[in-house]
């Protein structure tokens, strides 16, 4: 199967698969293709970016940053917002951490100035 993207004499642009170039050309050539916007068979095939396979998983700047922070700082759960507290109070050596905390807890260390972040993912790594 190949995916082509078309487009019609209306300016509309789609994609499509198809079994082969062959066959694209064949049905197009039959009006058999058509527009899905305007129902137009005068459709032509536009310059396409090929889908290239990778060796492995390449990792999205999203992973990238979950595994920088799972890999070097420790999670403490829920006792997140009490060991910032302590951290930002002298009370326990200060290091990277990362846990969880409720709306609440997470607005009072932001009003009390002690600089915490959201992270915009769940963590999967529970343990360091």
């Amino acid at each position: 199967m190949i995916r082509f993207t078309l487009s019609c004499d209306n300016g509309h642009s789609f994609e499509s698969w198809f079994k082969s170039n062959d066959a694209c050309d064949g049905l197009m050539a039959k009006g058999l293709v058509n527009c899905d916007t305007c129902g137009s068979t005068t459709i032509r095939k536009t310059l396409m970016t090929p889908s290239v396979a990778t060796k492995g998983h390449v990792q999205t700047p999203l992973e990238k940053m979950r595994k920088e922070v799972e890999d070097n700082s420790e999670y403490v759960g829920n006792k997140f917002a009490a060991r910032a507290r302590q951290m930002h109070e002298g009370t326990i050596p200060d290091k990277p951490i990362y846990g969880e905390a409720n709306v609440q807890e997470a607005r009072k260390l932001i009003d009390d100035g002690i600089p915490v972040v959201p992270l915009p993912f769940i963590p999967t790594k529970k343990t360091h």
